[in-house]
């Protein structure tokens, strides 16, 4: 599984207009799955992510957790991060779960952050979604299961 944690100081996700999640200070979290991908790459993300240390402390240093700072996941499901463009210039997406599998782990990844104490807003799968991302920093981290 691969995430893209971007720290925001608040994010909304629209479907055709309408607003399906919103959150204020914390993460977005774009969630790309692999056909390789299993529970344990879900389980073991989530947990990267909870205890992820890019919020600001008192001294305004990245030194604090969402579980620290009591910080929100906007979770977005995003295929297109398994893109290939080392063939050509038109992304292959080979590599990305079908969605039944996709589905699951990414339900399986916002549920082990809810368990670990994290509040999770979700955009809609498989919808074509508009994300309002307030960049805080900008800080962007890339984390892959692949390569903890």
């Amino acid at each position: 599984m691969r995430v893209v944690v971007q720290r925001v100081s608040e994010a909304r996700v629209r479907v055709a207009g309408d607003l399906v999640a919103e959150i204020g200070s914390g993460y977005v979290v774009l969630v790309g799955v692999s056909s390789s991908d299993g529970p344990a790459d879900a389980d073991a993300l989530a947990d990267k992510v909870a205890h992820l240390r890019v919020l600001r402390d008192e001294a305004g240093k990245m030194n604090r957790s969402l579980l620290d700072a009591g910080g929100e996941v906007l979770s977005v499901s995003q295929f297109t991060l398994y893109g290939d463009t080392g063939r050509g210039r038109r992304p292959s997406f080979l590599e990305a779960a079908e969605p039944v599998k996709a589905a699951a782990l990414y339900e399986r990844f916002n549920d082990q952050l809810r368990t670990l104490g994290v509040p999770v807003r979700t955009g809609t799968f498989r919808a074509m979604m508009s994300v309002e991302i307030h960049n805080d920093g900008p800080v962007t981290i890339l984390l892959d299961t692949e390569e903890t």
